[in-house]
C-alpha cells in the first residue's frame, strides 16, 4: 500500500484574510482526501489593521485542528512588513528544518514565508524538499520584500512550482517568476471556489434571526462590505458610496466586517467623516466576525471597492452562493468572476451607488441569476486540481534529478 503524501504548508500566520481562507479550504479539503497535511505558521500572533490577532483564536487554526491536520508556530509577531531572512535565529530554523524534512513537498501560502526558506538555505539548512507557492495578488509590487524573495527563490530554483488562484495573477507574477525563460517558473490557474454547503441561502427563520440580532427591520435593503480595513479594499471609496446612497435610499442598511472594521479604529472614524456620511445612515461596524455564511444570507449587495491587489475575491462568490448580488470595481479576475449574476462600476461613489439602486430595482431576478450560477462556485473542482497539482509535482521532480 503507498503511503500517502506529506506535505507541509506554510502560513505566514493565522489572520482575517480571503487568502487563509481559501487556503486553509484547500488543506482541510486535501487532508480529508488522502493526503497528509500539516501546517507550520512563522507568527503566532499578528499586528495588523488595528487588531491582535491570535493564532489560536483563529477560525481558520481551529477548523485545520478539527479536521485533524497538526499545526504548529514559531511562536513570532506578525506585522505589516514580512518577516525577513535575517530576522530568524538557529532556533527557529532548527525547527522549521526539522518539519520541512518529514515532507515530500512544501506549499508556500503566498510569497511572504519565502523569507524563512530563503534564511534556510543560506545558512545549508533547508532540506532537499520541492516548495510550491501560491500566489493570491494581481499586483507583486505591493508584496514589498517579499516580491524579491519570490524572484530569487524562482531563478535559483528553491521554488519549483507556482500555482496561482487568477488569470490576472498568473500574468502579474510572469516576470517575477521568470516564466518562459529556461529555468523559470510557470505558474498554474486554480481558480478559487467555496464551500457551497456554509455559503447557502438562508431559510426564511434564519434571515429573520440574523436581522433581528442586528437590529435590521425584515424588509431593508442590506449591502455586505466584507473586508479588512487597507488601503488596497479602498473602504473610502465605499464610504462615500454609502454617503451618496443613504440620502435617497435612507432606509439602507450597511454592513462592514473585517478586521479594523471597528469604532476603536482612529483610521476608520476619520474616514466616515472625510467621506461624509450623514449622522442617520444606518452603518454596522461589525469588525472580525466568525458568522460570515449568516452575513451573507441577509445581504442583497456584497460590495467590493478595492483599488488594487485583488486576484479573485472570495467574498463576490460567497455571496453569490448565498443569493446576493455582487457590485465590485474592476480588479484582477473580479469582472470574470462575477460575469452573468454581478455588476462591475467604475472606481467613482457615484457609479457604485448608482449600480446598488439598479440591484435594488430588480432583486428578485438579481437573486435568481446568482443562484444559478451556484453550481460553478463550488469548491471541490478547486480541490482536485490542487491535489493534481501538488502531486504532479510530487512525481515529477524525482524524475528530472
Amino acid at each position: 500500500m503507498t503511503a500517502p503524501l506529506r506535505v507541509l504548508s506554510l502560513y505566514e500566520g493565522f489572520f482575517a484574510g480571503g487568502a487563509r481562507v481559501l487556503h486553509t479550504d484547500v488543506v482541510a479539503g486535501l487532508h480529508a482526501g488522502g493526503q497528509s497535511h500539516r501546517v507550520l505558521s512563522v507568527a503566532a500572533r499578528a499586528r495588523r489593521e488595528s487588531t491582535v490577532q491570535v493564532m489560536w483564536d483563529d477560525p481558520r487554526c481551529r477548523r485545520l485542528v478539527e479536521a485533524g491536520v497538526e499545526v504548529r508556530s514559531l511562536g513570532r509577531t506578525a506585522g505589516d512588513a514580512p518577516l525577513g531572512p535575517e530576522t530568524f535565529g538557529p532556533r527557529h530554523l532548527r525547527r522549521a528544518a526539522a518539519m520541512i524534512a518529514q515532507a515530500d513537498i512544501v506549499v508556500s501560502l503566498k510569497e511572504q514565508p519565502l523569507g524563512l526558506l530563503l534564511a534556510l538555505r543560506d545558512r545549508g539548512m533547508m532540506p532537499d524538499v520541492p516548495v510550491a507557492v501560491c500566489l493570491h495578488r494581481s499586483d507583486p509590487a505591493h508584496a514589498g520584500s517579499a516580491r524579491d524573495w519570490l524572484d530569487e527563490a524562482a531563478r535559483t530554483g528553491l521554488v519549483s512550482a507556482a500555482i496561482a488562484c487568477a488569470a490576472s495573477t498568473r500574468d502579474a507574477y510572469r516576470e517575477v517568476l521568470g516564466g518562459g525563460v529556461e529555468g523559470g517558473v510557470e505558474a498554474q490557474v486554480v481558480a478559487n471556489g467555496i464551500d457551497t454547503e456554509r455559503f447557502r441561502p438562508g431559510t426564511a427563520r434564519e434571515r429573520a434571526a440574523i436581522r433581528r440580532s442586528l437590529e435590521i427591520p425584515a424588509d431593508a435593503p442590506v449591502v455586505l462590505f466584507a473586508a479588512r480595513f487597507d488601503a488596497m479594499k479602498n473602504p473610502g471609496l465605499f464610504l462615500r458610496a454609502v454617503a451618496a446612497h443613504a440620502r435617497r435610499r435612507p432606509e439602507s442598511h450597511y454592513l462592514m466586517c473585517g478586521a479594523g472594521m471597528s469604532s476603536a479604529n482612529p483610521a476608520l472614524r476619520a474616514a466616515f467623516a472625510e467621506a461624509g456620511v450623514p449622522a442617520s445612515a444606518r452603518v454596522h461596524l461589525l469588525g472580525i466576525r466568525d458568522d460570515m455564511p449568516a452575513l451573507h444570507r441577509i445581504a442583497d449587495i456584497v460590495a467590493l471597492t478595492s483599488a488594487f491587489g485583488e486576484a479573485s475575491p472570495l467574498c463576490l462568490i460567497e455571496g453569490a452562493a448565498s443569493g446576493a448580488t455582487p457590485v465590485t470595481t474592476s480588479v484582477g479576475d473580479a469582472a470574470r468572476v462575477v460575469e452573468g449574476f454581478g455588476i462591475v462600476t467604475a472606481h467613482d461613489a457615484a457609479s457604485i451607488a448608482g449600480a446598488w439602486d439598479v440591484v435594488l430595482a430588480e432583486r428578485p431576478a438579481f437573486r435568481r441569476l446568482a443562484l444559478a450560477a451556484r453550481p460553478r462556485l463550488s469548491r471541490e473542482r478547486m480541490i482536485e486540481q490542487y491535489r493534481g497539482a501538488i502531486e504532479a509535482l510530487a512525481t515529477r521532480l524525482p524524475l528530472a534529478a
